[in-house]
């Protein structure tokens, strides 16, 4: 697999936005653009990409922020995308702003793949964070959003957070990959399952 990954923190809480593409076709997907759009652009620009979609891993302000300044087509869970349009339930409106994002272009579920060249992104319906949260896997790629962080995981006191589903989520979906499946969170460093697997203290012992 021949891939071009670029990760940019962006926005005040350094939400992780990921420019994610193929090497031979430069046909690239944005993942999680939460606020600095011009900076978003010009790393775009820097990489020789060109997106084909903005793909949002969960409903909050900190990873939809910049949706409407990409100009592309957004993917969502199904059960997240009507919060693009909400800002009490984006949480913009928790903190002060009125994010409205444009709506959904395609609604994602469990199994979906999403083809950007010659990768094959596949998502994982991954609740608990919120109720539409996903993961997207290429290969010994892993995006997480705010599931499943560096020896941490997403927190679950916000509506649609299930803690329960959460542990769910990440012991049937993700523990159970590869080892040396490298993990992008939506905020902290990059990690491993198995790092996670022997050092994670949820999960670890």
């Amino acid at each position: 697999m021949k891939y071009i990954l670029k990760a940019l923190p962006v926005g005040p809480i350094a939400a992780n936005c990921y420019i994610f593409g193929c090497a031979d076709t430069k046909q690239a997907v944005i993942i999680d653009p939460g606020a600095d759009d011009k900076e978003i652009k010009a790393l775009v620009a820097e990489s020789g990409l060109s997106p084909i979609c903005v793909i949002n891993t969960h409903c909050h302000v900190d990873h939809i922020g910049a949706n409407a300044k990409m100009g592309l087509p957004i993917f969502i869970h199904a059960s997240d995308a009507w919060c693009l349009t909400d800002p009490v339930h984006n949480l913009s409106r928790m903190l002060g702003m009125s994010v409205d994002s444009p709506p959904a272009s395609r609604l994602l579920d469990d199994g979906d793949i999403i083809k950007v060249g010659n990768l094959v992104m596949e998502v994982l319906h991954t609740p608990g964070h919120t109720e539409g949260s996903i993961c997207i896997r290429c290969e010994d790629v892993l995006f997480t959003g705010d599931t499943l962080f560096a020896e941490g995981v997403g927190r679950t006191d916000r509506p649609g957070g299930s803690e329960a589903k959460l542990m769910k989520s990440i012991t049937e979906k993700l523990l159970t990959l590869p080892d040396d499946t490298k993990v992008y969170p939506g905020h902290g460093p990059a990690t491993t399952i198995g790092h996670e697997k022997g050092h994670n203290p949820f999960f670890s012992g």
